[in-house]
């Protein structure tokens, strides 16, 4: 069994954001070389998340206003007596999820229809990572 491992960067300039990160995992999965197994990719920082979708702009605006419902920004959360103003993006990352796990089929992500992969940013401005690890032959 072969493994690969690869760091993705992210840095947004707003504080919520949605990024496909679908083209830079495809490039990960021909790099590694593996064309049977499984592609992890998750993040890794605990207010930010990787998710799988359609890439839809009024489907990503529908998510967006429905944690911003859910987890509001500039509530007084329990969670800014630390001295941070995050509070919020701790419980969307929650909601939306840490990783995903895509199967590789002939070199591939063996996606359903319209299936992309997302990096979401929930507390943005600074530099985060996004961990790929892919496993196989």
């Amino acid at each position: 069994m072969k493994s690969f491992r690869e760091e993705l960067w992210f840095q947004t300039e707003e504080r919520r954001d949605y990024i496909n990160i679908t083209p830079q995992i495809e490039r990960a999965v021909t790099k590694s070389g593996i064309r049977e197994g499984m592609a992890l990719v998750n993040a890794m920082h605990i207010t930010a998340s990787v998710y799988i979708n359609d890439d839809e702009s009024g489907l990503i605006q529908d998510f967006d206003e429905f944690l911003e419902k859910l987890a509001p920004q500039g509530k007084p959360y329990r969670h800014h007596g630390t001295g941070e103003d995050n509070g919020d993006a701790h419980i969307k990352r929650q909601l939306m999820g840490r990783e995903v796990v895509v199967a590789l089929t002939n070199g591939k992500l063996d996606f359903g229809p319209w299936e992309q992969i997302f990096y979401a940013e929930f507390d943005g401005r600074r530099k985060k990572r996004v961990l790929i690890k892919i496993i196989g032959e």
